[in-house]
């Protein structure tokens, strides 16, 4: 049987769930698996060392890699090992041993070391709690990921991206392949409605993939800066030549919109043979509070109105009244799939083997 080529789009907990999920279909129906992720992410880790060192922010990309990262013991520590986050250490203060995370904590690549918000979708949460620089008082390694300085050194020792996320998915085993939307990294606005509650009518620009992730506003329009940034050239030739285009979950402004908003992924998007598949997320953050599920769909066709969709998968507890939802669908050309896709402790993520079960006969279907 023919490999199904998969692009998957995202960014941070959302894309890692569909990676996951893809992981499960994979040996059924012979994915090749390809992850497209942002680069706008300027808080945490990321940001920090965005700021002092340029280039790309690392944290989605590990992300992605580690979501994809082999089963051999071997790789799986060192997926964990991607995922260690150096806790706070006074200055001055010999430590011996492991950080205060358990012993075990390291051999979970699933578990990021930092505090996580509850859905799938954030990106803003995905690279730690710490918005600026080291606390006082403690070392220039606190909150950082190790993947993320592996990441940072890697680009620097290679002098491509690509070819660093090439080598960090041999290191990690990964049996697909991580790029990034563009070469260089981008920065998100947006217009935002409300960011002041004494002033709700008051529209504002809001700068910042963090900032537009946790506004308590409506977000009422989206952009890069550079409006226009070059495309990585080895993910458009990935969606030329995919069998299917997959997009969400993930933070719908933050994650899913900017590749719409690069004008060669969107060329590249549009002009594809590829069918396309969006997975709706379980529940709204707070960059898209106020929007409703059909909404969503809706701010797919908003930014890039030439956009057709073949399917929507959609958990039917999240989608409540399907019926809106169904007409949304439609207005992209696509039919709507409900499955029980949410993990069943009742919180608002994404079940990577339910998930996984759900797309089996939808990437597997004949056109």
């Amino acid at each position: 049987m023919t490999a199904r080529r998969v692009v998957a789009f995202g960014g941070g907990h959302g894309l890692s769930a569909s990676l996951r999920a893809l992981r499960h279909c994979a040996p059924e129906l012979d994915l090749d698996i390809t992850a497209v992720v942002t680069v706008g992410d300027d808080g945490g880790s990321s940001g920090r060392l965005r700021a002092e060192r340029g280039g790309l922010p690392p944290g989605d990309l590990r992300q992605a890699l580690v979501a994809l990262a082999g089963d051999h013991p071997a790789t799986r520590r060192s997926a964990g090992l991607f995922q260690h986050r150096f806790a706070a250490v006074p200055v001055g203060v010999p430590r011996s041993g492991a950080t205060d995370r358990s012993p075990a904590a390291g051999d979970d690549p699933e578990r990021d070391g930092a505090v996580q918000r509850g859905t799938d979708g954030a990106s803003a949460g995905t690279d730690g709690v710490w918005a600026g620089g080291a606390s006082a008082g403690t070392d220039g390694l606190t909150g950082h990921a190790v993947g993320n300085l592996v990441l940072c050194g890697l680009m620097e020792l290679l002098g491509d991206p690509v070819a660093a996320l090439e080598h960090a998915g041999a290191m990690l085993g990964a049996v697909g392949r991580v790029l990034p939307m563009s070469r260089q990294p981008v920065g998100i606005e947006a217009r935002v409605r409300g960011v002041d509650p004494a002033a709700p009518d008051e529209v504002r620009t809001v700068s910042g993939q963090h900032q537009v992730a946790v506004t308590t506003g409506r977000v009422e329009s989206l952009r890069l800066t550079p409006s226009a940034p070059p495309a990585c050239a080895e993910a458009i030739e990935a969606i030329r030549a995919a069998d299917w285009l997959i997009f969400g979950p993930g933070s719908w402004y933050t994650s899913v919109l900017p590749h719409l908003l690069v004008p060669q992924l969107a060329d590249a998007i549009v002009s594809t043979s590829a069918r396309r598949l969006v997975t709706l997320n379980l529940a709204a953050e707070k960059e898209t509070l106020g929007l409703s599920v059909a909404d969503h769909l809706a701010a797919l066709h908003w930014y890039l109105p030439e956009l057709k969709v073949d399917l929507v998968l959609a958990d039917a507890k999240a989608v409540g009244d399907p019926e809106p939802v169904e007409r949304a669908a439609e207005s992209l050309g696509a039919r709507l799939v409900l499955a029980p896709v949410a993990v069943v402790d009742g919180t608002p993520r994404h079940d990577p083997a339910a998930l996984g079960a759900a797309l089996v006969p939808v990437l597997g279907a004949d056109r």
